[in-house]
């Protein structure tokens, strides 16, 4: 059968075309993310690197975003949105230029494991590292570069402000805020891992920028702790401010943030999928060898 249309005859005997869906069943997409997974494996390490430079980079910009937004909005229910739909931008532009970021790699790399490979794979830990790694670099060096243009007004800064205490709210708690930063972190990779879900599953662009619009506004609304989008916060209150310090950012909140995030995109979107959908994958696999 054609996958882009399906045929019936009709009572004097001619063929009806009927359009194909418009969307990736999820067999296919789990299979797509360990395609992807490969992919990114695959580039050569300077590539590697640069993708996850960019990437970092797009976060500080959807932060900026996000917080320009939503300044002066009264209504807590305008303000998320207009907050999300910043933040969205960030992510649209990682996921449509294809560039590396951590919180995403924690739904693909798992998949490529789960249905491609075996776990043993060093170069693998070694790629999710540097995209870490590249990832604080690409947001702190927009984060420079902002300042230096001396582009934002004292609005923003004021705005930004309370950003960073809401974000940091939990460290008054102490080791119980630190583990409320990691189920936080788990549920903001679930959600991003359903963005990556839906973002692949859409066949066009206009339903790529709504599948990760909608799970970026609900995290963002939550205030659900994703490392990645910290880092562009972090970055413009670090250069900004001494509200709070280095190593507060991360080892307080970046820190339990990120291993929530590996579980929340790995486990509860890439490894439950790829379970439950495990016999559509082979035989979807067996078709297209």
């Amino acid at each position: 059968m054609n996958k882009e249309s399906l045929h019936s005859t009709s009572d004097e005997g001619e063929k009806v075309d009927r359009p194909g869906r418009q969307f990736y069943i999820p067999s296919q997409i789990v299979d797509e993310f360990g395609e992807k997974g490969r992919d990114h494996l695959d580039k050569p390490f300077r590539a590697q690197l640069l993708l996850a430079l960019t990437a970092g980079s797009f976060m500080t910009f959807g932060a900026i975003f996000s917080i320009l937004l939503a300044t002066g909005v009264e209504v807590k229910g305008i303000y998320h949105l207009l907050s999300g739909l910043g933040f969205a931008a960030g992510y649209a532009m990682v996921f449509i230029s294809g560039s590396v970021l951590f919180t995403e790699i924690n739904v693909l790399l798992p998949s490529y494991l789960f249905n491609k490979s075996g776990l043993m794979k060093v170069n693998i830990y070694k790629f999710w590292a540097s995209a870490y790694v590249g990832n604080i670099l690409g947001a702190f060096i927009v984060a420079v570069l902002i300042q230096m243009s001396g582009s934002l007004s004292s609005s923003f800064y004021t705005e930004l402000s309370m950003y960073l205490d809401h974000k940091m709210k939990f460290m008054d708690r102490g080791v119980v805020g630190w583990f409320q930063v990691l189920v936080s972190g788990i549920l903001a990779n679930w959600l991003i891992g359903m963005a990556a879900f839906l973002t692949t599953a859409a066949r066009d662009i206009t339903g790529k920028f709504l599948g990760t619009m909608l799970p970026v506004i609900l995290f963002v609304a939550g205030n659900f702790q994703h490392s990645a989008a910290n880092m562009g916060y972090f970055s413009m209150g670090f250069l900004s401010s001494d509200q709070y310090t280095w190593y507060e950012y991360i080892f307080l909140n970046l820190l339990p943030a990120s291993i929530g995030n590996l579980i929340g995109g790995g486990i509860l979107v890439s490894l439950l999928f790829s379970y439950a959908y495990k016999e559509d994958i082979q035989t979807l696999e067996k078709s297209n060898s």
